[in-house]
């Protein structure tokens, strides 16, 4: 047994507790914040509760995966419900024709059938479309999301090297090319083309490969936890207490110790190793931990340039240089009084000319997008628990430019200036589109988040909202792994480092670092016991 310290307790750093701890270990997790979930927040006021991170349930058997290998089951944990509507597509209604909402339904036959309506024809193309995406995302599972990519054989099975022609071809062509290469018309391309804002990047940079979103949204639909995403947090909270783990929060992680500081000799002679964490508690009293194994679920940036010695960094400042960004956001947390049956549990609101909007956020000269391409979830459409009784519960995601300087949110319009006009803009746009006219009139309870508070809630790298973008060299095997290549014991965990971006994602890189730290160099999913 082991004595581990977890920095985080957000999704990885909770999921790697519950993981380790199970597996033997003597867990401790630090959490700077006063409250676990990370970015998985919830904000409560006058009978209003707001989920301020991930909205969408998608992958559910990583889930049912994680909770097996805990013993449970998602079913047992969560109450989960499927989405019918999965979704609504919105666009500019006076700037193009056939603009109307496109709704889309759960379940594939009747996916296609509203996209044949769109575009006839293009039934044919599109189940070929899902059916390549389908594969694509197996083959992700079993061969690459698990993979520790400790042993070049695990990349090397006959399957792998049998599809790499293709394997190639959506490595090289864009999500954009292949889903206009699909389809002509200009709503279901957009429909093919969003699931790369789930991996923080442009679809004209993400690699093809990711079309296996299509899969998730379209084929298996949409599901949503009873409660909210907060739900997740209180049951992997839940088990890892129940396992054992150590929680504690308000405790600032300052500085991930190893026997190599002040002693040159020994970095001469061989790795560091980490021997514990400094940290800060809540009345400011300096304290330290020893461990054999560190796992930072932080993130990467915060971990690698202000917790290690300048020569013990894998990914110094330097190298932050050459990393793509993905989007930041202003998230704007609306009450509103009366009915909005205008909109589903979950609307995407998309700019006829949505390249403007990626050029705005990823390109040379950023600014905010406006009109902006942007996200509304209302969750009172499906859960009575989450507004008062006659009342709507709306979240409001607008991807803008990675760029802690561009303020931070507050209650009742008091955020920074540039924040509460970007939330203005998108209140008006979400009343104009979805024909609410009323829709300013009916706030009763406003909340804002910006950049900046990304940046001091979670030592976000550039206020970011996710994280380094899904382009091909940001993505597998070329993503940032997740065990320090100059610190022995240091384990990384999260959004950050492998697999990637998502609550999903996340439980993934959990069971990554147990296999690094068990020595288990297998590319799929663990037996579950």
């Amino acid at each position: 047994m082991s004595r581990v310290s977890v920095i985080g307790a957000g999704v990885a750093g909770l999921a790697t507790a519950c993981l380790l701890a199970r597996d033997g270990h003597q867990v401790t997790v630090l959490e700077k914040n006063a409250e676990v979930g990370g970015r998985v927040g919830r904000i409560e006021r006058s009978g209003f509760r707001f989920d301020t991170g991930p909205s969408w349930y998608l992958m559910p058997e990583v889930f049912d995966h994680f909770f097996a290998l805990m013993g449970t089951s998602a079913s047992a944990e969560l109450d989960l419900t499927l989405l019918d509507p999965a979704y609504t597509v919105f666009t500019d209604p006076s700037a193009t024709s056939g603009s109307d909402p496109v709704t889309i339904p759960a379940g594939r036959e009747r996916v296609l059938d509203v996209l044949e309506s769109l575009e006839t024809g293009a039934r044919q193309r599109l189940e070929a479309y899902l059916a390549s995406a389908a594969d694509a995302k197996t083959m992700a599972e079993r061969f690459f999301l698990y993979n520790p990519f400790t042993a070049p054989s695990s990349v090397l099975e006959r399957s792998v090297l049998i599809a790499l022609p293709r394997l190639v071809r959506l490595l090289t062509e864009s999500l954009a090319h292949r889903a206009e290469a699909t389809v002509v018309h200009p709503r279901i391309r957009q429909i093919l083309q969003y699931p790369a804002i789930f991996l923080g990047t442009d679809p004209r940079a993400a690699p093809a490969i990711y079309h296996l979103m299509s899969t998730l949204d379209l084929d298996e639909g949409v599901q949503y936890p009873k409660g909210g995403f907060r739900t997740i947090i209180d049951a992997l909270e839940r088990l890892a207490r129940a396992s054992g783990v150590d929680i504690r929060t308000s405790a600032t992680v300052e500085s991930i110790d190893t026997d190599a500081a002040g002693d040159d000799s020994t970095r001469r002679r061989a790795r560091p190793t980490v021997t514990g964490l400094t940290w800060t508690d809540a009345a400011g009293k300096r304290r330290s931990d020893d461990a054999d194994i560190v796992v930072s679920a932080a993130d990467l940036h915060h971990t690698e340039t202000a917790l290690l010695a300048a020569d013990e960094r894998t990914y110094p400042e330097p190298w932050w240089d050459t990393v793509t960004s993905g989007p930041g956001a202003v998230l704007v947390l609306l009450g509103v009084d009366g009915q909005l049956p205008e909109l589903a549990h979950h609307s995407l609101f998309f700019t006829p000319d949505w390249e403007v909007n990626f050029d705005d956020i990823f390109g040379s000269r950023p600014r905010l997008p406006h009109p902006a391409s942007l996200y509304v979830c209302r969750p009172s459409a499906t859960d009575v628990t989450v507004a008062p009784d006659g009342q709507e519960n709306l979240f409001v995601l607008v991807p803008v430019p990675a760029d802690p300087g561009l303020g931070e949110g507050g209650p009742e319009g008091t955020g920074d200036p540039l924040i509460e006009r970007t939330a203005d803009r998108a209140i008006d746009q979400i009343a104009r589109w979805a024909g609410i006219p009323d829709l300013r009139e009916r706030i009763v309870v406003r909340h804002t988040i910006g950049p900046t508070d990304f940046a001091a809630d979670y030592n976000s790298w550039l206020g970011g909202m996710l994280g380094p973008a899904h382009t091909l060299r940001q993505s597998a095997m070329f993503r940032p792994q997740n065990r320090s290549r100059t610190v022995d014991g240091l384990y990384y965990a999260g959004g950050t480092t492998a697999p990637g971006v998502g609550v999903p994602m996340c439980l993934i890189s959990a069971e990554v670092v147990l296999k690094h730290i068990r020595g288990d160099q297998t590319p799929g999913p663990l037996p579950e016991e």
